[in-house]
């Protein structure tokens, strides 16, 4: 396959940041998105050139740092994958593919395709997490779990946090990862301890850190490569509301 990438490439937090097209021939339809990229920054490199800046880690859809925006969706044009699972027989021989960062305030780009979501993260410290005593560890049986509780805690823990929901809401929300996030333990008894000051807290930071509210598009649970249900997040408003009464 022979494509044409224009990419988006910005130097530095504080550059402007400019498209720059790119020419790439001999690609397999059996490779991935990023090996692709590899062959791209290859040329480059042999060329002297800058290689282009993405993020990857495991490219096992696991890790969620692939974070590229490509043809105007988080993670390209096929449905529950991380860009690194993008294959490029989903796109044809001649092909103009434009590939861009995640677009949110609260993503600051920090060099070409790569993006700063350690916002993300400090959400997760604001309450994402079940404190525990120290001691032995307590046997598997001794608070016995719903069974349908228990795997849609499952689901919910499922989100790799990537941001691609915050990508695609046109108010950049996070509300799909927080509601995720707290999910995975408000479903669990284990979870409820914390669960009023859990979710004042992580909303409140999520709120502090400029993320927008829900849209209601669904586009977030569209682009969501693990499939994360919006119903998640109106658990998150009903935990959230009982939260704020009692």
């Amino acid at each position: 396959m022979d494509l044409t990438l224009k990419i988006w490439r910005q130097d530095s937090p504080t550059d402007k940041g400019r498209m720059e097209s790119y020419n790439v021939s001999g690609i397999s339809q059996d490779a991935s998105f990023l090996e692709m990229m590899d062959v791209l920054n290859e040329g480059l490199l042999a060329e002297g050139k800058e290689p282009v800046a993405f993020d990857h880690d495991c490219r096992e859809g696991i890790c969620g740092m692939c974070s590229m925006f490509i043809n105007g969706r988080p993670h390209g044009p096929d449905d529950a994958v991380t860009t690194c699972q993008l294959h490029m027989r989903k796109f044809k021989d001649g092909d103009t593919i434009t590939v861009e960062p995640w677009r949110a305030k609260p993503f600051p780009v920090i060099k070409d395709l790569i993006v700063d979501r350690s916002a993300l993260d400090e959400i997760i410290q604001a309450g994402g997490y079940i404190s525990a005593t120290t001691g032995g560890v307590p046997d598997a049986n001794t608070i016995p779990v719903n069974r349908d509780q228990a795997e849609l805690a499952m689901d919910a823990a499922a989100c790799i946090g990537c941001g691609a929901c915050v990508a695609t809401c046109k108010n950049a929300s996070a509300m799909l990862f927080v509601s995720a996030k707290i999910s995975q333990f408000a479903l669990l008894p284990q979870g409820k301890i914390e669960a009023k000051e859990r979710v004042q807290n992580m909303v409140a930071k999520m709120d502090e850190l400029g993320f927008g509210n829900c849209s209601n598009t669904y586009a977030c649970e569209m682009e969501c490569p693990k499939e994360i249900k919006i119903s998640n997040i109106a658990r998150m408003n009903r935990e959230f509301i009982v939260a704020k009464l009692t």
